[in-house]
């Protein structure tokens, strides 16, 4: 009588593909301070100056606070405080803008 012995087929491992790194874009951070304000938002060229895209969110000491992730560049922008505009107070970079109102600056790298 023979004996057979039945072997497994070797199994080749397959190497999972390389992951996609994604390149992370750090979050850029702006803050005012506004003890009178009620609401507190950020606008500029980053989202084509809409006044009420990005509202900020109220800190304790009346600090208003609002992250971006933003890609390197130069980017003007301004705060919405109760409605009315205004340049960031704590950013001496500003910019005349060309229908004659001055615009905060920031530049990213």
């Amino acid at each position: 009588m023979a004996v057979s012995s039945k072997t497994k087929p070797k199994t080749v491992k397959k190497s999972a593909p390389p992951k996609k790194t994604r390149k992370t874009i750090p979050s850029t951070e702006f803050q005012l301070h506004a003890p009178n304000a009620s609401e507190v938002f950020l606008a500029g060229e980053f989202n084509n100056w809409d006044p009420a895209q990005f509202r900020m969110r109220k800190f304790k000491g009346d600090v208003f606070k609002k992250k971006l992730p933003l890609k390197p560049g130069r980017y003007e922008y301004k705060f919405v405080v109760n409605g009315e505009w205004c340049t960031d107070p704590a950013n001496a970079e500003k910019q005349q803008a060309e229908i004659g109102v001055e615009n905060s600056v920031i530049t990213i790298s």
